[in-house]
């Protein structure tokens, strides 16, 4: 008498392709963040274009690396707690970047900082600091 739902003939397929789309997407999340990265370090830049918060966090890349111009300290920042839209470009985090060390010297916040990379790890002993080509040690 009744037939087969809608659910039941079309839901493997929808769900299938829905999968693969999220991962297509996934894999040019981290693709663009891979390409971000090799050009900041490789060449220090242009920041611009980046990729999108969001997309940083949907790759995988949870940390963005920061030098303080200051102090030359290298410190990581979890993506994942920036009080910003996901939509927001990850080289306009930069403005915001403020070294507590140098700010606590001056007496007043030192803003001068340059974005490094993305990293999927905080800097550890087991996982270093990014250098930049030539010549950083």
């Amino acid at each position: 008498m009744g037939s087969k739902s809608r659910e039941s003939i079309y839901g493997g397929a929808v769900r299938a392709k829905a999968e693969r789309a999220a991962d297509a997407r996934r894999a040019a999340d981290r693709l663009a963040c891979e390409a971000w990265t090799a050009r900041m370090l490789a060449f220090q830049g242009p920041a611009q274009p980046s990729p999108a918060l969001g997309d940083a966090l949907n790759a995988g890349y949870r940390y963005l690396e920061v030098k303080c111009l200051g102090c030359d300290t290298h410190q990581t920042v979890a993506l994942d707690i920036v009080r910003r839209p996901k939509t927001t470009p990850i080289h306009e985090l930069e403005r915001y970047m403020r070294c507590k060390q140098c700010s606590e010297q001056r007496g007043y916040p030192f803003k001068r900082s340059h974005l490094i990379a993305l990293r999927a790890t905080k800097i550890s002993a087991d996982d270093p600091r990014s250098t930049w080509w030539p010549g950083e040690r």
